[in-house]
């Protein structure tokens, strides 16, 4: 422009005039020992802050003057130092759990458990008015570290109270034979699907795994009336099977008598109805052969009858009353022995009185 004169740009100091600048003040600052001090600590403090490292199971939540902004996973991460950025973790991918009625002390070759009992929350009175200690435990894992965090206050003391209730109401509307020994799978599963329900309902974050019954038991005092029922029902359920297999055994065997006697009954019904049809179509034929010629026909009956009867005579004796000789003996049977000149030999013994056999 007219009237003024060309300035230069003034070039930016280099790096090294900048660290002469610095040194040629800080040698005109006195107590410079202390401010190197300060100066140290809040640069080892931005390091320290700036920086933070998650665990392989865990979760992050970073928060800044409170507020979420996001989510860090496994390993190193860095956020704005001086608190202004919080980190909290959360282990999401560790299987976390809830005794009731008991507590581990220490897990390893022999688990420990403390001997004080927690009868508060074990003791439970049946729906048929019996009391029953149920101890059980319950796994979950955090599913959303969110609102594991933020929307449930103790969210574990909600997890024991919602289990315990739920438990409870369960084993309640059961019978306490049912619950101490064919019950317990059932009410194991109905107790997580409720309790799942409600945690889901106040948005806990929480994803049950499982829900197992430990031990059930009756109450010191009632033991042993409690075992001697459970003689008397194991008793009667072995009498049972043993019955039923009895049954097993001997029915199918009745059953095929009964079959064998009613094929057989079957088969000479059928044999006799046979027979029966038999004779009478033969008696039938004999008696158009007796219409026909009936003197013959009844010579023939005769002779025939005759000759069954006397094919089944072993010997025949012809005695005379008034002749004390034995009259010879007539060979009727085959093959018999004849004497030399034609004439039958006579019997071997004296001839026995009384008529002929």
């Amino acid at each position: 422009m007219a009237g003024q004169f060309y300035r230069p740009p003034e070039q930016p100091p280099s790096i090294e005039e900048i660290l002469v600048r610095l040194r040629s003040k800080w040698r005109g600052f006195k107590g410079g020992p202390f401010a190197a001090v300060v100066i140290i600590a809040i640069i080892l403090i931005i390091i320290w802050t700036a920086w933070f490292t998650v665990q392989p199971e865990q979760t992050g939540i970073v928060q800044r003057f409170g507020k979420v902004v996001r989510t860090a996973g496994p390993g190193l991460h860095f956020k704005i130092p001086f608190w202004v950025e919080t980190v909290r973790t959360v282990p999401t991918a560790r299987v976390l759990k809830e005794e009731f009625g008991f507590r581990t002390v220490a897990v390893g070759d022999r688990t420990r458990y403390e001997e004080r009992p927690y009868k508060d929350e074990s003791l439970m009175l049946t729906g048929d008015l019996n009391v029953i200690d149920v101890q059980w435990v319950v796994q979950y894992r955090i599913e959303d570290p969110i609102n594991y965090l933020f929307l449930v206050r103790d969210t574990d003391k909600t997890i024991r109270d919602i289990s315990e209730a739920i438990m409870r109401r369960v084993v309640g509307n059961r019978l306490g034979s049912d619950v101490l020994t064919v019950a317990r799978v059932e009410v194991a599963t109905e107790a997580k699907e409720e309790i799942q329900k409600v945690l889901t309902d106040y948005k806990t974050g929480v994803r049950l795994v499982t829900v197992e019954l430990q031990d059930v038991t009756p109450p010191d005092p009632v033991k042993p009336a409690f075992n001697e029922v459970n003689e008397a029902r194991q008793d009667k359920e072995r009498t049972i099977n043993q019955a039923q297999e009895q049954a097993n055994r001997e029915i199918p065997k009745a059953r095929g008598v009964a079959a064998q006697s009613i094929s057989e009954a079957e088969g000479y019904a059928l044999e006799r109805v046979n027979r029966a049809r038999g004779e009478a179509d033969r008696f039938l034929s004999i008696l158009a052969e007796y219409e026909g010629a009936p003197e013959v026909t009844r010579r023939r009956l005769y002779l025939e009858a005759m000759g069954g009867f006397l094919s089944e005579i072993k010997g025949l004796y012809i005695v005379d009353d008034e002749q004390k000789a034995l009259v010879p003996w007539l060979p009727l049977q085959s093959g018999g022995n004849v004497a030399a000149g034609g004439e039958p030999s006579p019997a071997p013994g004296p001839a026995p009185q009384g008529g002929a056999k």
